[in-house]
């Protein structure tokens, strides 16, 4: 009995593993293939190159596979609208990535279970029940890796975007015009950031005034240099300050913070290289320095014995 259970997991597992694996690669090209893809769509229809055309046969199936779980993802949206908050600040802003996450939450303790197989018949119980225990919370750990990873290339990228925008200021351009020619620059090298510039773009031309479509991103992106960098901008705005003088000021504050940054970094690692060198390098250097000394001793007891 214990035997067609495993198998009936076993055969389930092996079915959430496809899906799973399905959901998390359905949709990933390369940059050089969006861009390709967009540049084509631009020739085709005239209109902004940075919004790839959606694959709807790709959507299909993904809503084939995920149609069986429609009620369990129900159960599980007790709070439909922070969970969509979380996602958009990892930069998840599609209608179906909630359903996506949620199918992947539901898979993932499947596959757990199919790992317990490994396991044996004896232990498989008490293996099935930890995996998918785990199984379940992991998508959430990897939602929180991907918003912090996210916030970090923001960050990064932020102090040479302000950068490009005050060449393109005292080039003569104005500050929308300077923000959509930058994040058309910089979609390759900061995508993250490329797509925050381009959503307050569409934004201001919907009608959206300046500051409300930069406090917008404030909100999006959830990161408190990015809220900084709003409030400069109100405060220029307010006391009629040269922008440029102010973006340029700002830029060089935020690499000073990452260099403070890197440099405590730096002071930390003396602490850190602590039990690196006590767990694995001491003991060598005892037994290559007192190895030889022992070895003598007990030669010399030996003889003496």
């Amino acid at each position: 009995m214990t035997s067609i259970l495993i198998a009936i997991f076993a055969a389930l597992a092996l079915f959430a593993a496809s899906a799973l694996l399905l959901l998390l690669f359905s949709g990933k090209t390369s940059a050089t293939e969006s861009r390709l893809a967009a540049l084509q769509s631009q020739s085709r229809a005239g209109y902004d190159a940075t919004a790839p055309p959606p694959d709807y046969q790709m959507q299909d199936m993904l809503a084939l596979v995920t149609r069986p779980l429609a009620p369990f993802r129900d159960w599980l949206r007790s709070n439909d609208e922070e969970l969509s908050f979380r996602l958009s600040v990892a930069g998840y802003r599609k209608p179906e990535d909630a359903d996506t996450f949620l199918s992947v939450k539901l898979l993932a303790p499947i596959v757990g279970v199919m790992l317990a197989t490994f396991g044996g018949a004896q232990n498989f119980l008490l293996y099935a029940i930890f995996f998918a225990v785990v199984g379940f919370f992991v998508p959430d750990l990897w939602l929180f890796y991907a918003i912090a990873k996210r916030k970090e290339k923001i960050g990064k990228a932020l102090p040479d975007a302000l950068d490009l925008l005050v060449i393109c200021m005292e080039a003569g351009l104005g500050i929308d015009q300077a923000v959509i020619r930058i994040a058309s620059e910089i979609e390759l090298i900061h995508p993250a950031l490329s797509e925050e510039l381009i959503i307050i773009g569409r934004e201001q031309r919907a009608g959206k005034p300046r500051l409300d479509a930069w406090r917008s991103m404030a909100d999006r992106v959830d990161l408190d240099t990015i809220r900084q960098f709003v409030a400069m901008l109100v405060q220029t705005e307010r006391l009629g300050t040269p922008i440029a003088r102010a973006l340029s000021t700002f830029a060089d504050g935020l690499r000073t913070k990452r260099m403070m940054l890197a440099e405590e970094q730096a002071a930390k690692t003396t602490i850190k290289l602590i039990f690196p060198l006590a767990i694995f390098i001491f003991p060598a250097l005892f037994v290559v320095v007192l190895g030889p000394a022992i070895l003598t001793m007990m030669k010399m007891f030996e003889s003496f014995g």
